[in-house]
């Protein structure tokens, strides 16, 4: 983190160079999880991790699109450019609608974030629901019964200083192709904030992580950013290989996750290109969520509308009083249930002791389950789902809030 003084703090506004520094300061010793993370009001965002959930779909027609592929290794590619046109939108959308990442707010035990997708795949449908609130853990299930895919999953973050805020991704997806009874483990990428010194924070991924498929084949994604010397903000390469054949493989990309990327046919003895993917003039397809006045209090739009509009509007006074509503609610209903020798219901998921799909696909790649670190394995309920209908947690001791 060594730099001029000259340069340090060039992206952050000279009222709130103070906060910065102080803020700066604090994390030089921290780690843990996100949540606890105080971060001056400037680089607060308005949108909860929950919805976060929301940006494996922004390409509904993209999303679905494996499911009409017969050949189990063009399906494999596809799966694979899919995970590739979600993480601009995953890692790059906010710094580049707000001019520098946010930190989102901290979900609450039970928040929901519910909506659909409607484009030419049909209907894709969203459930997103914070099944953990110590660690913070959210699950979500996302949905196209017209073409018979689904993914489930539950992501977590650890995060500690090293130079800069260094995050890990605890967690997976699993992606369910109906029409060929196959299944595909996905891993997440590590992740560090660039740029923190300067006061214009955005995210790098860094390290590896696979998608492996039933079908016997496993694409490996690595990243990189923009070094001292070469590279470019936000480059990765990938291949696609059959299980235990990963210097022999079958297609691969490279490019900017937050720009253009190229895919080629590797089995050729010189590769030919098959398609540059342009992930900046890919358009998205806006996520529907119901009106506010129709939402369940314990969707995040709703619950959170007060202490957003407020941080839209720098009333820092009226976010500390708003969220100090919706915490003071969540401890008093936490308070309650110990009180009743229960546990906090989870509407659409449920906690599993383990997943042998995990353990199975996992194997050649030699990744594990860290179940100690997200309180459980968490997968989608589909009877508890196929039942629900608001209010979601109608019966469970109160409101999200105590307003």
């Amino acid at each position: 983190m060594s730099s001029s003084s000259k340069e340090e703090g060039a992206g952050v506004a000279p009222q709130n160079k103070g906060s910065w520094s102080s803020f700066l300061k604090s994390i030089a010793s921290f780690n843990g999880d996100l949540s606890s993370l105080t971060a001056p009001p400037f680089i607060l965002g308005t949108t909860s991790l929950t919805e976060f959930s929301a940006y494996w779909t922004e390409h509904p027609s993209i999303f679905v699109a494996p499911a009409s592929e017969p050949d189990p290794a063009k399906r494999a590619l596809l799966v694979l450019k899919w995970f590739l046109s979600t993480l601009k939108q995953q890692y790059s959308s906010r710094n580049e609608k707000f001019g520098s990442e946010k930190k989102p707010l901290n979900p609450f035990l039970g928040e929901l974030f519910l909506g659909r997708w409607e484009d030419a795949a049909g209907t894709t449908q969203l459930v997103s629901e914070q099944v953990s609130h110590h660690p913070p853990v959210t699950g979500y299930c996302i949905w196209n019964e017209k073409h018979g895919m689904k993914l489930q999953g539950y992501n977590a973050q650890k995060a500690s200083f090293s130079r800069t805020i260094q995050v890990k991704q605890i967690g997976h997806a699993l992606l369910e192709i109906a029409n060929f009874k196959e299944t595909y483990l996905i891993t997440l990428p590590s992740l560090h904030i660039e740029n923190l010194l300067y006061g214009s924070p955005f995210v790098e991924l860094n390290k590896s992580s696979y998608i492996i498929s039933s079908s016997g084949y496993v694409a490996k994604i690595d990243y990189s950013g923009k070094g001292w010397l070469s590279g470019k903000k936000n480059s990765f390469t990938a291949s696609l290989y059959p299980v235990g054949k990963e210097k022999e493989p079958l297609y691969t990309i490279d490019g900017q996750w937050t720009d253009t990327f190229t895919i080629r046919d590797s089995t050729k003895k010189v590769a030919v290109e098959l398609e540059t993917y342009n992930a900046k003039t890919s358009k998205t397809t806006e996520l529907i969520v119901a009106p506010l006045d129709q939402q369940d209090p314990y969707e995040s739009n709703r619950a959170w509308q007060h202490v957003a509009a407020a941080i839209s509007k720098g009333d820092m006074d009226t976010v500390g009083v708003e969220k100090g509503k919706i915490e003071n609610a969540q401890r008093e209903l936490r308070r309650k249930e110990q009180r009743e020798g229960r546990e906090w219901e989870r509407r659409f998921f449920k906690r599993m002791p383990g997943c042998p799909t995990f353990e199975k696909l996992a194997k050649p790649v030699g990744e594990r389950i860290e179940i100690e670190k997200t309180g459980g394995v968490w997968r989608f309920d589909s009877e508890k789902a196929g039942g629900s209908k608001p209010p979601f947690q109608d019966g469970q001791g109160g409101a999200p809030t105590n307003a």
